[in-house]
């Protein structure tokens, strides 16, 4: 079972389509059950089948095995802190990139432990946390029919979760998972979101990482 905290959102709801769309069971998380449950029953009428589920957020992460945090950067250290007691030993893939926007423009916050998935680490130390998903096109993921055709750099300490997670990652038509090192290299890969937003108003398109030679 896979939890969307913050699963309302376009990047929450995009990764639950897909994943559900690849036969997973998922939990869409939010602090309002009646968006969660609209949300859920969006995904149902899309998807032709009852694979989600829509509760709030603590409800969702109680359930699940694998959680994903999809909320927005400003609310990171506040939904941590509350849902911190219900992650321990359960995979935690932080997927929030910490960006500020600004007069048309945009750029990555400098986060004090390094990224938004050090934080989760710092915040959930019983979790086993996965930093992934950043570089996706929302857009994209919600629609179904289209092919990500993108690599899905995933970091962690963990080499387990790690290895669950880029199987998650690959459940996805188009998607390659790749290892990108220890939990603190996610400082990299969320700060690339900024690059790659701007890219994307310069050429008005959906940019997205693939990494060639290996």
């Amino acid at each position: 079972m896979l939890a969307f905290v913050g699963g309302t959102g376009p990047h929450g709801r995009g990764l639950a389509l897909r994943l559900a769309m690849a036969g997973e069971h998922v939990l869409v998380g939010s602090r309002d059950v009646a968006r969660a449950k609209a949300a859920a029953d969006e995904l149902n009428t899309r998807l032709r089948t009852p694979a989600a589920r829509g509760l709030l957020n603590a409800e969702a992460v109680a359930q699940a095995e694998v959680v994903f945090l999809c909320v927005p950067y400003q609310s990171h250290h506040a939904t941590l802190a509350e849902l911190a007691p219900h992650l321990e030993g359960k995979v935690l893939v932080d997927v929030v990139a910490p960006l500020a926007f600004s007069r048309g423009r945009v750029r990555a916050i400098q986060v004090e432990e390094g990224s938004a998935a050090e934080q989760a680490h710092a915040l959930a130390p019983g979790a086993r946390v996965v930093g992934a998903f950043h570089n996706l096109s929302a857009e994209d993921l919600l629609l179904p029919d289209r092919s990500m055709d993108c690599d899905v750099v995933v970091c962690s300490d963990d080499q387990e979760a790690k290895r669950r997670v880029m199987a998650l990652a690959e459940k996805i038509k188009g998607i390659r998972g790749v290892d990108g090192g220890p939990l603190e290299y996610s400082r990299y890969v969320e700060q690339f979101t900024a690059l790659l937003i701007t890219i994307n108003r310069t050429y008005k398109s959906h940019t997205s990482i693939r990494i060639v030679g290996i």
